[in-house]
C-alpha cells in the first residue's frame, strides 16, 4: 500500500506527516463521548467520596482539568486542529467494586472536523489529576479502559461502541 492510498489520513503522498486539510469540509454538529477509569484502594475512594483529601475537592478540580485539557488538545497532539468547542461536560461515577472513579467526557462543536481527541484528552487529564491529588495516599492507582464510546457528525457518520 502506498502513502497516497493509505487509510491513515495524516500522511501525504510521500509518506510525510501533515495536518489534514479540512478547509473544503462543511461545518456540522459533532459530538464525541469518551470514558475511562482510575482504580484505587478502598480507602482512597473513601477519601474522594467524603471530601477528605488534603488538596481539596478532588473531583471538582479533576472536572476543571478535563475541561481545560479538551480546549488545549491541539497544543498537545501535534496534528490536531484547534477547535472552537461549544460544550464540554466531564462527569464522574464512584464505583465500589472494584474501587474506582469512572470519568466520562462529552465534547461538542460545530465545525469541519470531529472532537474525538478532545473527549479522550479530557478523560485522560481528569484521571491524571485524580492521580496527582491522591498519590500521597495511593501511588498504586491505575488508569485503565480509556476509550471512545461514541462519535456523531461528519462524513463518516456515527460510531457507537458495543459492549466490551
Amino acid at each position: 500500500m502506498t502513502a497516497d492510498t493509505s487509510p491513515l489520513t495524516h500522511f501525504d503522498a510521500r509518506g510525510q506527516a501533515h495536518m489534514v486539510d479540512v478547509g473544503g469540509k462543511g461545518a456540522t454538529h459533532r459530538v464525541a463521548i469518551a470514558t475511562g477509569r482510575i482504580a484505587m484502594q478502598d480507602a482512597t475512594l473513601a477519601l474522594i467520596r467524603d471530601g477528605g483529601s488534603k488538596k481539596g475537592d478532588v473531583l471538582g478540580v479533576a472536572r476543571i482539568a478535563g475541561i481545560m485539557a479538551s480546549k488545549k488538545t491541539s497544543e498537545l497532539i501535534p496534528l490536531c486542529h484547534p477547535l472552537a468547542l461549544t460544550r464540554v461536560a466531564v462527569e464522574f461515577a464512584l464505583l465500589a467494586q472494584p474501587s474506582a472513579v469512572q470519568c466520562t467526557a462529552t465534547v461538542e462543536t460545530v465545525g469541519p472536523t470531529g472532537v474525538e481527541m478532545e473527549a479522550l484528552t479530557a478523560v485522560q487529564v481528569a484521571l491524571l489529576t485524580i492521580y496527582d491529588m491522591c498519590k500521597a495516599v495511593d501511588r498504586g492507582m491505575t488508569m485503565e479502559g480509556v476509550r471512545l464510546l461514541e462519535k456523531h457528525g461528519g462524513k463518516s457518520g456515527s460510531f457507537v461502541r458495543g459492549t466490551p
